[in-house]
This record gives structure tokens, C-alpha cells and sequence, in this order.
């Protein structure tokens, strides 16, 4: 009996067991295979990072060598700078920087990509680089090379040591303290870009990193016991249970959040602005059934909202349906004129068509009133930079923020061509198109409601 059991049993058991051991050889084989390829995606990313900062040093290098006056040659020497920056920014993010040290050299480049193009698009025939731009350009040719000679001398030492990328990671995700060359060489390139002194990025670049503080906002600075009370004056909720903290006490971040207990399945969370008390975000965390309501219903009730809480004259321009919740983003009018940088968003519960959610920071902290200055050029003039193809719907102005940063007035239209809906930008002073985007039927729904 025994004998006949093992004689059938243990061919099935050596069949299962070379299975099993086939099936770890094969796993084996696809986690190297997998790792191999990270490995492979790195070393690329790193050497061609290496090449693109030694590339942009040069190019620093040849705009700066031809005559101050060659403008053509300064717009393409800058139009290379911003490819090769964005060609560096794009092969840092292959490589596992979030574990590494290199923040301030990515955001270093990021500055040098963002200076490069404001300075190219804007016309250097009439409005040439300026001394205090050279300056700025003679000193970005210095840095680079530093960057440039730190990197080539990692990338002969990964090379000449055969290091791996992946061990750099596991070492940085355990934090150690053991020498690693590739942790080392990004540490003292992160150094000495921390180091650096102030540069002159010029007003377009240095108000795209500029941070919102508090000394922005108008008002006067207000208590936590007072945000309290605009919150329950917001909730409409006798009685409600309202705890208030103080956010960066101290800083000219400080700010405040309200928590507000609405029964047992919603919670309110809203915050404020410490200097004025204006409200910065809204959101109604309860549970969001099945959708019923209508888009005019959703619609309807964000218009509801906005005026109920103060938000005076503003339009909606694009709408986005995201499961049972639909989002409505607004913008401030003045004059008939449409205001994009007062930008707000207002999101919807279409369960039951109750605004759940605001985002308000673009218009607390950009709206005012402006003197808005006349177009220069006629509505008929602008339509000359329309594509003839274009079958125009809606015409209107706006100010929009243009390339350099600025606000621009502008002729607005929107309408169809190609199977698809169109928002132009002719700019009303110079009649240059200075943005096209793409709209969804439902934005085009949304702009075009009153």
C-alpha cells in the first residue's frame, strides 16, 4: 500500500516542486528584469542631465560673447537656454530626487528656464536686453559651469566605480550616514546653489515664486474669537460646535482654520485669512449620493452661493464633472469686462445640487478694483488675427495674465473650427494673439449661461 502511494505521489510532489521552483526562477528573473531597467533609466537620465547642464553653460556662454546689439542671435541664444533648462528639469524627474538632495539646484533651473523664456517672447527689437539682464546672464554662466564641473566629476566617478543608482536610493530612503557618491556629489551641488547670492530675475519671473503673506491683504488683523463668528455666520447653524486654530503663528503666513460639526455626517473645514478674515476655503466633507440634479440646477445653486456669501459680479467660464460632484470656476467682472486673474471654484454636490466646496485663494488675493485702460486697436482689427476658418460665437473683453506675467487686455472670442470649441486672446493694444485653450461643451455651457 505504501509503495503504490509513493509511486503515485511522488512524481505529483517532484512535478509541483520543479513547478515551484520554475515559477521562483521566473519571478526572480522578471524583478531583476525590472530593476535592471530602473537601473538603466537612471544612469540614462543622470548622463543626459550631465550633457544638458554642460550644453546650457555653453550656450550662456554664446549669447553672451556676440554684440550687445544682435538681438536675433539673443532671442535664439535664449530660446536654447529655456529648451536646455527644460531638457534638465524633465531628466531630474526621472531620477529619484524625491529621496536626494537637490531641491534648490531643480528650483535654480527652474528660474533660469522660466527667465530664458519671459526674455525671448517678449519683442528685443523694441525693448533689448537690458544692463541689469546681462548681468544676470554673465552670472548664470558662472554658476552653470560650477554645476556643470560638480556633475561631470559625479558622472566619472559613477562611472569609474560602477556605482548603482539603486543602492543611492535604498541608502536615502534609510536615511544612512555611510559615504555614498551619489548622495554626496547632489548634497554639495545642493550647497553651493544655496549658497549663491541674490540674482535679478527681473519682476515677470520673481512674481511667479512670489509667496501670498499676509502683508498683501488689506483689513485689519483679526482674532480667532471673530473667526469664529464669520463662521458661524457662514454655517447659518444655531449653536454649532466651532473649534478655531491659528495656522503660522506669528509669520506673515499666519492664517486660520475653522472646523464646524453639523450633525453626525457632516463636518464643515474653512479657512481665513488672518489679516481681513476673508475666507480662503470652504469644503463640506459629507457623504455624496447618486446624481439627480441638472447641470442648470448645479448652476443654480453655485450663482446662489457666490451671492449669498458676498462674491459680487462674478461669471462662470468652465465647468468639469467629476463623479457625483460637478466644479464651477468663476472669474470677477468689471465694467463688463471679464477679470481671470479673480479666479474662484465652487464645487457641487449634484445628489442634492448643495455647493460642498470653495476655493477662493486666486481671488482674495488678486482682487481690486482696476482702472482698466481703453483698447487700442477696433474689435475689427482684432478679428484679423483670427484664423478666417474660425466661426466666432461670443466676443468680449478680459484681462488675462500674459507670458511675462503681466495683465493684458484682450479681445475674447470663442467659437468653433476644426469639430472643436476655441477661447482666442487678442491682445487689445498690440492685436497679437496671446493665448488659445480648448474648451469643453460644457465649459462653452457654462460661459454662455447669464
Amino acid at each position: 500500500m505504501y509503495r503504490r502511494l509513493s509511486s503515485i505521489l511522488f512524481p505529483i510532489m517532484t512535478v509541483l516542486f520543479i513547478g515551484a521552483a520554475y515559477w521562483g526562477y521566473q519571478e526572480q528573473q522578471e524583478k531583476n528584469a525590472v530593476l535592471i531597467k530602473a537601473e538603466n533609466q537612471y544612469q540614462r537620465a543622470f548622463h543626459d542631465l550631465t550633457n544638458h547642464v554642460e550644453q546650457l553653460h555653453q550656450q550662456l556662454g554664446n549669447t553672451l560673447a556676440v554684440n550687445s546689439t544682435s538681438q536675433a542671435f539673443h532671442r535664439k541664444g535664449l530660446v536654447n537656454v529655456w529648451r536646455l533648462t527644460s531638457q534638465a528639469q524633465n531628466e531630474i524627474n526621472q531620477l529619484p530626487v524625491s529621496m536626494l538632495p537637490f531641491n534648490e539646484a531643480e528650483d535654480f533651473l527652474s528660474r533660469i528656464a522660466n527667465f530664458a523664456y519671459k526674455t525671448s517672447v517678449r519683442d528685443l527689437t523694441k525693448q533689448p536686453l537690458s544692463p541689469d539682464e546681462f548681468k544676470t546672464l554673465k552670472t548664470l554662466y558662472t554658476n552653470s559651469q560650477e554645476i556643470s564641473k560638480d556633475l561631470s566629476k559625479m558622472q566619472k566617478d559613477v562611472l569609474n566605480n560602477r556605482l548603482r543608482w539603486m543602492d543611492a536610493e535604498i541608502a536615502a530612503a534609510k536615511n544612512a550616514s555611510d559615504p555614498n557618491i551619489i548622495i554626496d556629489g547632489f548634497r554639495s551641488v545642493e550647497k553651493k546653489v544655496s549658497e549663491y547670492p541674490e540674482i535679478n530675475w527681473g519682476p515677470s519671473v520673481s512674481s511667479m515664486y512670489q509667496k501670498r503673506t499676509i502683508k498683501m491683504l488689506g483689513g485689519n488683523m483679526v482674532t480667532a474669537e471673530e473667526i469664529k463668528k464669520e463662521a458661524a455666520k457662514f454655517t447659518d447653524v444655531p449653536n454649532a460646535d466651532i473649534r478655531v486654530v491659528e495656522n503660522a503663528k506669528g509669520t506673515e503666513y499666519a492664517s486660520f482654520s475653522a472646523t464646524v460639526k453639523e450633525g453626525k455626517d457632516s463636518t464643515l473645514q474653512m479657512d481665513f485669512t488672518e489679516k481681513g478674515g476673508q475666507l480662503l476655503y470652504f469644503l463640506n466633507s459629507r457623504d455624496i449620493g447618486e446624481a439627480k440634479v441638472t447641470f442648470e440646477e448645479a448652476k443654480a445653486s453655485a450663482d446662489s452661493f457666490l451671492k449669498k456669501h458676498g462674491f459680487k459680479n462674478m461669471k462662470a467660464i468652465s465647468y468639469d464633472k467629476y463623479e457625483n460632484t460637478g466644479a464651477f470656476t468663476y472669474v470677477g467682472t468689471q465694467n463688463g469686462v471679464l477679470i481671470y486673474p479673480d479666479k474662484l471654484t465652487l464645487k457641487v454636490a449634484l445628489d442634492k445640487g448643495q455647493t460642498v466646496g470653495l476655493q477662493a485663494n486666486d481671488y482674495v488675493y488678486q482682487h481690486h478694483t482696476r482702472k482698466i485702460p481703453s483698447p487700442t486697436i477696433t474689435k475689427g482689427e482684432a478679428r484679423k488675427a483670427l484664423n478666417p476658418e474660425m466661426k466666432v460665437q461670443t466676443e468680449q473683453m478680459a484681462i488675462i495674465f500674459n507670458d511675462l506675467g503681466k495683465e493684458a487686455l484682450c479681445y475674447e472670442y470663442t467659437g468653433n473650427m476644426n469639430g472643436s470649441i476655441y477661447r482666442v486672446y487678442i491682445n487689445a493694444e498690440t492685436g497679437t494673439e496671446e493665448s488659445i485653450e480648448e474648451m469643453s461643451h460644457a465649459d462653452s455651457k457654462a460661459a454662455s449661461d447669464k
